[in-house]
């Protein structure tokens, strides 16, 4: 999507937030004991009070308002039975749709107490994302995203799972431009337009290099398994950089 309107940002940035605040209250609930089909529940009661849908559903028949993805997990986890544990790395995902405008956000959590390497995983992968948001503005090409957070991977010693990309959002919940690389990607020549609207969303890894379906059709995890991280926001381009729509406010 391509904004056109003021109408159109303060739309994306309603429902920006609430996906933001959705993935604050959960956040808050994190604790051991409860299980992963209760913590959808509470951000489900969050989209619901704020008269928005949550995307995976609407759009795909998803199982559950939320994607939970707890350890091994690195993306798309069902909600159910699984209960959270001490030491267990949780990600986050919330996506919802209000008035024909989507908005995208996730975040990964550590239920105390962790390890340091998984602290220093967490830190790292928010660090991640800030360095592919700063190369967000109009005029600059899509390949300075991957490239910049392909550097940072290497020097500090992690993969990026490599098939699971970025994308672009708005009126859908996934639009052009489509398979946005959060990678060095050589084959990237797309330029990033004044008010284009699109997700950063790279996942972080301590060796993972790929995600792959496990037995239900929606949980994909590492491969090879490793810890993974996923930070992400949904993004306006403009010439002065970008507008970050699902940062809490």
């Amino acid at each position: 999507m391509i904004i056109s309107s003021d109408d159109e940002l303060q739309a994306l940035k309603e429902i920006g937030q609430i996906c933001a605040q959705a993935i604050k209250t959960m956040a808050a609930a994190l604790e051991p004991g409860i299980t992963t089909l209760e913590l959808d529940a509470i951000g489900r009661r969050v989209l619901e009070e704020h008269d928005a849908q949550s995307a995976p559903e609407f759009c795909y028949q998803f199982p559950g308002a939320t994607c939970i993805s707890v350890n091994e997990e690195v993306a798309h986890g069902i909600p159910g039975s699984r209960v959270i544990g001490k030491g267990d790395l949780v990600n986050i995902d919330v996506s919802a749709v209000k008035n024909g405008f989507f908005g995208d956000t996730g975040a990964s959590f550590l239920v105390p107490p962790g390890k340091a390497k998984q602290e220093k995983l967490l830190r790292d992968g928010k660090r991640a994302l800030f360095i592919g948001l700063n190369q967000v503005k109009t005029g600059l090409p899509f390949a300075g995203i991957g490239n910049a957070i392909g550097a940072f991977a290497a020097k500090n010693r992690y993969t990026l799972i490599a098939n699971l990309a970025s994308h672009g959002i708005g009126r859908t919940l996934h639009e052009e431009p489509r398979e946005l690389a959060t990678w060095p990607d050589p084959d990237e020549t797309r330029i990033i337009e004044e008010g284009q609207v699109f997700t950063i969303e790279p996942f972080l890894s301590l060796g993972g290099e790929w995600a792959e379906d496990g037995k239900d059709p929606w949980t994909l995890y590492s491969d090879p398994r490793a810890p993974t991280v996923q930070f992400e926001h949904t993004v306006v381009a403009t010439k002065n950089g970008p507008i970050i729509l699902t940062m809490v406010e």
